[in-house]
Parts: C-alpha cells; sequence; structure tokens
C-alpha cells in the first residue's frame, strides 16, 4: 500500500483509524522527524515498522528549537525524497503539517520547559532548544496517537493495555540528550507512550550520519572523523573495564586543527551528570554515557557512545 500523506491532525485520526480498524493487537508507531533525511531516519522506521501495526512519520521543520533565524532558513527542505524514503522503508502515514498547523495562533505562549536537565551540555550551547523540541514533541505525541481507544494518562503504565491500542514512539540515540528529556517528559507528565530508542547509524568510516554533514567539505568531513575515533577508544577502555582516561580522548580530539571542541565528557545516562572520578584513573564499572560536541568549520556536530562493563 502506498504511503499517505496527510497534513492536518484531523486528517491523520481519520487515517490512523481506518488504519487500526480491523488489527489484532493494534500497535501504533510516531517517528518524530524535521525532513532531511537519510539511513539514520530510515532504520528508525524500519524498526518501527517491524515493531507496529500502523506507522506514522512527522516531518516537521520547528522554529521554537532555531536560536538563529539563519540557521532555521538554512535548514534544508526536502519533502518529495523524504516521502519517498519513508514509503520504502513501508511507512504507512506521512504527517506534514504547516507552521500555521501546528502553532494556529503564532508562537504558543504555554511551553514545555526542559528544566535543569536541559540547560547543560546542548542546552548551554543553544539556549532554549530543548524547551522549544519538547514542545512540538509533546504536540505530535499527541498528534501520532492511536486515533481511539487510548487509555487515560494517568492509568497508563506501559504498552497495550487491555486490548487497547499500543503506542510507541521512535528517537535516535544520536540525539541522546534530547532523548533523556523526551523520557523524562514523558515519565513526569504521564504520557501514554513507549519511548523506544534506535542505535545510531553510522556511515562506513564511523561518522555518524547527521543532516548537517552535507554541509561539510571533504578536508571538514575527514577532520570530523576524530570525534567517532575518540568516542571508540572510550567504548574499548569501557568494555575492557580499564580507566577511561577522558584526557587522553580528549587531547586526541584537540589536535585536529579543523575541529573547535565544544565539550566531551562521560555522564549518567539519566541525570547527564559528569561521571569524573570513575573516568580517568579508576577501572571504569556500571553504566555511563559518552557526550561530545564540536565545530568543525562552520558545521556544529554531535555524537555520543553509551558505555558498559
Amino acid at each position: 500500500m502506498a504511503t499517505q500523506v496527510v497534513r492536518t491532525a484531523a486528517e491523520l485520526r481519520e487515517a490512523s483509524a481506518r488504519l487500526l480498524t480491523g488489527k489484532e493487537g493494534r500497535s501504533q508507531a510516531l517517528v518524530p522527524t524535521m525532513g532531511a533525511l537519510h539511513e539514520g531516519h530510515a532504520r528508525l522506521a524500519r524498526t518501527a515498522v517491524e515493531q507496529n501495526d500502523v506507522v506514522v512519520a512527522s516531518i516537521f521543520v520547528n522554529p521554537l528549537q532555531f536560536g538563529d533565524a539563519v540557521d532555521l532558513d538554512r535548514y534544508p527542505r526536502t519533502l518529495e525524497a523524504d516521502i519517498a524514503l519513508l514509503e520504502a522503508q513501508g511507512v504507512d502515514l506521512v504527517f506534514a503539517p504547516s507552521v500555521e498547523d501546528v502553532y494556529p495562533d503564532g508562537e504558543p505562549l504555554v511551553r514545555i520547559t526542559a528544566g535543569s536537565l536541559g540547560e547543560k551540555w546542548e542546552g548551554a550551547s543553544r539556549p532554549g532548544h530543548f524547551d522549544g523540541a519538547l514542545t512540538v514533541v509533546a504536540k505530535l505525541l499527541h498528534y501520532g496517537a492511536p486515533a481511539a481507544g487510548l487509555p487515560s494518562a494517568g492509568a497508563f503504565v506501559s504498552g497495550s493495555t487491555a486490548g487497547l491500542p499500543a503506542y510507541r514512539a521512535y528517537f535516535g540515540q544520536k540525539d541522546a540528550q534530547q532523548v533523556a528529556l523526551v523520557r523524562r517528559m514523558v515519565a513526569d507528565l504521564n504520557f501514554p507512550v513507549d519511548i523506544v530508542t534506535v542505535p545510531t547509524v553510522r556511515a562506513d568510516d564511523g561518522l555518524a550520519l547527521s543532516s548537517r554533514n552535507r554541509f561539510l567539505s571533504d578536508q571538514e568531513r575527514e577532520a570530523a572523523l576524530v570525534l567517532s575515533r575518540a568516542l571508540r577508544l572510550l567504548e574499548e577502555r569501557a568494555n575492557a573495564q580499564e580507566p577511561l582516561d577522558l584526557d587522553s580522548a580528549q587531547a586526541m580530539v584537540a589536535s585536529q586543527p579543523l575541529v573547535e571542541l565544544d565539550y566531551f565528557d562521560v555522564v549518567d545516562p539519566r541525570t547527564l551528570e559528569p561521571l569524573a572520578e570513575n573516568c580517568r584513573k579508576v577501572p571504569f564499572r556500571g553504566e555511563g554515557l559518552a557526550l561530545i560536541a564540536a565545530k568543525v568549520g562552520p558545521v556544529r556536530l554531535i555524537d555520543n557512545v553509551p558505555l558498559s562493563s
């Protein structure tokens, strides 16, 4: 069946209800995106298709999470190619609303606030970014919910309940801080949805796939590989239960003249607080998340790798 493109919330609910009718076990998934899709998004969509009866992918460039109007204007819009990619993965519905559909009264007066979890790392470099991101994710989670039969938020625990449709939303591990914030929002505000994280997709040379990679020159792209190499070094040390020696990994990045490091640290995956002493001189134990962000030429890149021993 061909992928159906819908533009409004009403059209989405009508199409969702039609597709869910008669499904046994009934489950629906949402894959939120801003378009300019690549293989990482394709992996999200394929995973959702494998695990659910109906899959909705949204394409919406959210102005609230851009602090710079130039950056917003520069963000690639490739709707036709995006729809083709999603159709090839088996996505049922593409929700591609306009800004006016999502924010009919202009910028919302009431927004989701990311709090202290959104003020560090990416939040420190991009003030207000996560408030804007969570606000639109909250709206998209409402839009993408199964059209009928969801349990009330207060009664929801996880997954399908008493034959009601299960509802899942899929996010990429590459945006680790955003995933942590979405999980916290869903838990704190009792959203009736399960959040599923899909591992980062990388190019053959290790660079994490990103819509921003297209802005790198050949020389800059080669320089950007130091980010994944430094992360891989920490992963190897964690797997061997060795001290992570974060200082030497940071020095590796600093040695690349085209890369301007913003932050590089190992944190608790839930609180995003640094695991300072566990990273340098003592053997690594437990779980961690190595986070890195840097400017390569004109392009700001982020990456991360989960650590465990």
